[in-house]
């Protein structure tokens, strides 16, 4: 079976198979790691994984995860942020008003 050598910073150098490490992979790079549970002192390592690394941990025998970040999590925002007090006045306005309700009696009802 192949041994991956990799470093804790706790223990230093230890050596791992291919089921002992997890990798992801996402579609921004930056974000891509792999992790894995330290042999002697039982910490989770993670590091970042440049594609070179996922590409040597692939090749050992290590099952890439695919990760997709969803397009909004990426998107810019602007203006001010919701406060508690608008979470709340929305909560509010829920709780009196049936907004679901008062849609549904507007849709016409099939014949």
């Amino acid at each position: 079976m192949t041994t991956i050598k990799a470093s804790c910073p706790t223990c230093g150098d230890v050596e791992l198979t291919p089921p002992q490490v997890r990798l992801v992979v996402c579609t921004v790079p930056a974000w891509s790691f792999y992790a894995f549970d330290c042999p002697e002192c039982t910490d989770e390592v993670r590091k970042h994984a440049t594609d070179e690394v996922a590409r040597l941990l692939t090749t050992g025998g290590v099952p890439a995860e695919h990760w997709s970040v969803p397009a909004e999590a990426l998107e810019e925002h602007t203006g001010s942020t919701i406060s508690w007090d608008d979470v709340l006045d929305f909560t509010l306005a829920l709780e009196s008003t049936d907004v679901v309700a008062a849609a549904a009696t507007r849709l016409p009802h099939p014949a």
